[in-house]
């Protein structure tokens, strides 16, 4: 199976919440890195790491690194670039998510959150435009779509190593066991 790896770009103090989202969906809908390009937050990578200590599994956040940097280093490994943008082709009327799969390669998948620079458009930047749908809204629900179909399911049902917490699914009520460090889960 490809690595799916998230390059965030733009980081507005008023979403910050929204990039802690974005990591989250990323980790959890089968994605092993983010990169929080061009800016830095303490806070959030503090957040994030926390999160992947108590519920388990390995995710990178990574921050500051220029993002014409991480695409040109995700290229010279040979790695396609997908662009998530209302302006793409529809993942679900063309034939783009096929094409994608069909190349075999890892994928960097770049979200923005504000207006993005233009060259994301390009060839040079991004091998492939992708909308889900071709409508305004939320990058965190463009990412969580466009990794459910691209691993056509199959992260809903990873079990994420050596977690300190983990749910057990219940038809009514909540059910949630703690383990700690010197009780190993598995």
């Amino acid at each position: 199976m490809p690595e799916v790896i998230v390059l965030r770009w733009g980081h507005r103090l008023r979403d910050k919440r929204l990039t802690t989202h974005v990591a989250l969906t990323a980790r959890a809908l089968g994605a092993s890195k983010l990169i929080l390009a061009d800016v830095r937050d303490e806070k959030i990578k503090e957040k994030i790491e926390s999160v992947t200590k108590n519920w388990g599994g390995h995710f990178i956040f990574e921050m500051g690194v220029p993002w014409k940097q991480a695409v040109r280093d995700w290229k010279k490994k040979k790695g396609l670039v997908v662009h998530l943008t209302a302006y793409g082709e529809n993942i679900q009327t063309s034939d783009t998510l096929q094409r994608i799969k069909a190349t075999g390669k890892d994928v960097l998948v770049i979200v923005g959150s504000q207006k993005v620079p233009s060259e994301f458009f390009s060839k040079k930047v991004s091998d492939f435009n992708v909308a889900v749908g071709n409508q305004p809204h939320s990058e965190c629900s463009s990412l969580a779509v466009f990794l459910d179909r691209f691993f056509e399911g199959e992260e809903l049902s990873k079990e994420f190593e050596r977690p300190k917490i983990r749910i057990f699914p219940q038809r009514h009520g909540k059910k949630m066991v703690k383990f700690d460090d010197s009780e190993p889960l598995w």
